[in-house]
């Protein structure tokens, strides 16, 4: 099971998934105009995680359960597609669900960052985090590539047989 090439892509993206969880993933800078202006108007700075915002180390509220959900179904998902290296087809259905979830993932990202919280906050940078995802994208796409390989590989020699 480890020997096998996708299983290491499988591993490293989830390695990459539960990082993102943990780390921020943007910062925030208020104004004071604005229409969410006063959610945020005692802090000047403010950080981004994926279920909450931290502003200047101490207050925490919570506010976008979108991203979290998506990256907890897709980090757990890539687990389970992990264990499931002896039935190949649901692998690969598996790691086309997950990488379709990061896909929305960074698509309710930016919706947040720039639809939703752009109005309020005059400087918005993202943080190293946020292209975990992304990278974990790649190499989900890597994994369905290897799959696919072996799949093709067992399909050929039951022909010979």
């Amino acid at each position: 099971m480890i020997q096998r090439i996708q299983t290491l892509y499988l591993l490293a993206a989830f390695a990459l998934c539960l990082g993102c969880l943990c780390l921020p993933i943007a910062h925030f800078v208020s104004c004071e105009t604005g229409l969410l202006a006063e959610l945020f108007s005692p802090y000047s700075q403010v950080d981004m995680y994926n279920l909450w915002f931290v502003s200047e180390g101490k207050h925490v509220f919570y506010f976008c359960p979108v991203l979290m959900g998506l990256l907890v179904i897709t980090t757990g998902l890539v687990f389970i597609d992990i264990w499931l290296f002896k039935h190949r087809a649901l692998q690969m259905r598996l790691a086309t669900f997950c990488m379709i979830l990061l896909v929305f993932w960074y698509i309710s990202y930016c919706i947040i960052c720039f639809y939703l919280l752009s109005p309020a906050l005059t400087l918005y940078r993202p943080h190293w985090a946020a292209a975990l995802p992304a990278s974990a994208l790649i190499l989900l796409y890597l994994a369905f590539r290897g799959i696919m390989k072996d799949e093709m590989l067992v399909r050929s020699l039951d022909r010979l047989r």
